[in-house]
């Protein structure tokens, strides 16, 4: 197979093996071969067969992103950005989200805008947490990302008939079927001929399981090997009612089951015994994240725009939480979410030392890696996979270039990205997937969404339209 390598980068974000962190490397090589780095230094001597210049670059590892659901929040743009239901304490989950969901006609769409907005932001390997839907394992292929395919699978489905109360409906042998039928899904992605597929067990809300399918997935992904991740303190609503089952807050529930250990990732984890809005006797629920290596999937968006917050992402890393950082809506833009993370977790901790950069960069790259059981991407390092990013530090939003990491997540964004690979494959160059049409889908999507609209008044309970649910911003005339 040809080497490649990218000679004299201006700067290469490279892993050193004895701090264990990532650091700069000025006028740094990186040579790879066959989809797996082959030397991170200076001066490469060996063999090459194609020369890349890395002046005016800086080479950087691939994101990971431990939280996403591609195949239907792009259709939520527009619907959501302002609503969450008062008697629900604003969270959107149980009123809006059920009857804003794409139809078969548009997740094909929807997966395609959210993988190439992805890539555009660096992500290189992106856990989607969907419904299994038909094609989904060669549509993930196409886009040429790495993907960890995670079925979502529940025993009941939740609704509300008016707005301050959640219930449920039951039917654990469906929960059952569901789940052997993802763990076969999962099997098939580890055989998939592209080998960028991998799997994860994903029962879906702690809420929405029974405790034997929660016991019985966990058992299934540790023979396994893979990782287990689930929605959980998410909302004061499913605080409430966890504590009302079983008397334990849900962090607490899920390690008196045993479900908890290194391999074991959170959805959010918002909602802890000491959180100002769910104010429990125990304050334990942090210690206990860290003492069982937990990994919280912190998706800051999706929450900040109800208002709702982790407290904070600085807090849990100094007390030893893995953490990992998730796209969970649109845009599905890693470095934006970034930025907004690392903002959050100042304000609420009134405090810009509470998180630096350097952690922010690891939960999105070594955090997330360990999280998935991967050693071998999110950082730059002999023998890892070649998923990496050029970003152009001559771009005039990247300058002064003092400190580019800073400069990358808050001023110039994916403005300055300009190529990504994949398994050492170009995915990405100058701003444009090669792998997809993200224009054509995107196209696609936004003529899908009416068609979704006309279908909101038979899914709301209170059979309100689109526009009744959400407002536009400003009448149309």
């Amino acid at each position: 197979m040809p080497i490649t390598v990218i000679r004299n980068a201006d700067v290469l974000l490279a892993w050193d093996d004895a701090t264990h962190q990532h650091v700069y490397m000025p006028n740094g090589d990186l040579a790879f071969e066959e989809g797996r780095i082959l030397f991170v230094g200076r001066d490469y001597a060996g063999p090459a067969d194609e020369t890349i210049s890395g002046t005016g670059m800086m080479v950087m590892p691939g994101l990971v992103n431990i939280h996403s659901h591609p195949s239907s929040e792009p259709m939520n743009k527009g619907f959501t950005d302002e609503v969450g239901t008062p008697g629900l304490y604003n969270s959107s989950l149980y009123e809006y989200l059920p009857i804003f969901r794409p139809d078969p006609g548009a997740v094909h769409s929807c997966v395609k805008v959210a993988l190439s907005e992805l890539l555009l932001s660096g992500v290189t390997t992106v856990a989607d947490l969907s419904m299994a839907h038909p094609g989904w394992l060669d549509l993930l292929a196409e886009s040429g990302m790495r993907v960890c395919i995670a079925p979502m699978f529940r025993s009941a489905r939740w609704f509300t008939k008016n707005g301050h109360v959640v219930e449920y409906e039951w039917d654990a042998a469906a929960g059952e079927k569901a789940m052997a039928e993802a763990f076969t899904l999962v099997e098939r992605a580890e055989q998939h001929e592209s080998g960028r597929l991998f799997g994860m067990a994903v029962p879906s809300q702690i809420d929405t399981c029974t405790p034997e399918l929660l016991k019985d997935s966990r058992e299934e992904a540790r023979r396994r090997g893979i990782s287990w991740q689930i929605h959980a303190a998410q909302s004061v609503t499913e605080f409430h009612e966890i504590t009302r089952r079983h008397g334990f807050t849900p962090i607490g529930w899920l390690h008196e089951q045993g479900l908890l250990d290194d391999r074991a990732i959170i959805g959010h984890g918002i909602f802890l015994d000491d959180h100002p809005s769910t104010p429990w006797h125990t304050r334990r629920d942090l210690e206990i994240l860290s003492e069982t290596g937990t990994t919280v999937a912190h998706c800051p968006t999706v929450f900040a725009r109800r208002g709702i917050t982790l407290k904070h992402l600085g807090r849990y890393k100094r007390s030893g939480v893995n953490m990992g950082i998730g796209t969970d809506t649109y845009p599905h833009n890693m470095l934006d979410e970034m930025r907004l993370a690392a903002y959050l977790a100042r304000t609420q901790a009134t405090d810009p030392r509470s998180l630096t950069t350097t952690e922010l960069f690891e939960a999105a790259t070594v955090g997330g890696a360990r999280a998935l059981g991967r050693e071998d991407i999110g950082r730059l390092a002999t023998g890892c996979r070649a998923d990496f990013v050029l970003v152009d530090i001559t771009h005039p939003m990247m300058r002064p270039a003092r400190d580019p990491i800073r400069s990358l997540i808050y001023a110039a964004g994916d403005r300055a990205l300009r190529s990504v690979y994949v398994d050492g494959r170009k995915v990405v160059q100058d701003g444009e997937v090669l792998t997809m049409d993200y224009r054509a889908a995107a196209e696609h999507l936004h003529e899908s969404q009416q068609r979704i609209a006309d279908q909101v008044p038979k899914r709301d309970w209170a059979h309100r339209s689109a526009d009744q649910i959400s407002p536009p911003s400003f009448l149309w005339k």
